[in-house]
């Protein structure tokens, strides 16, 4: 038999649990194992962190610092603001 436990949480965030979990055809218990499957700890995190820079090291072939990792710009934030920008001016254009 599995392990159980209770989690106190407003009666709001249970219904609404509730209602996310039927709609997926799950119990809420199902559900919440899930929510759960999906988040990294911090460990996690900074584990996944050293591994995607190693094979961005092996892929360029240059040995890049953590350091120089932290200074080197935001590419994907960059990406998505230039793609917000030109949303804004098509959407200004065809005004």
């Amino acid at each position: 038999m599995a392990d159980h436990t209770t989690i106190q949480v407003s009666r709001a965030a249970r219904d609404h649990l509730a209602q996310v979990a039927k709609d997926r055809g799950m119990t809420l218990g199902q559900l919440v194992e899930e929510l759960a499957a999906q988040q990294l700890t911090a460990e996690q995190t900074a584990e996944r962190l050293a591994a995607d820079r190693q094979v961005a090291r092996d892929v360029i072939g240059v040995d890049i610092s953590d350091e120089e990792f932290e200074r080197a710009p935001d590419v994907l934030g960059n990406i998505y603001r230039i793609a917000a920008e030109k949303v804004r001016a098509a959407r200004g254009a065809a005004t």
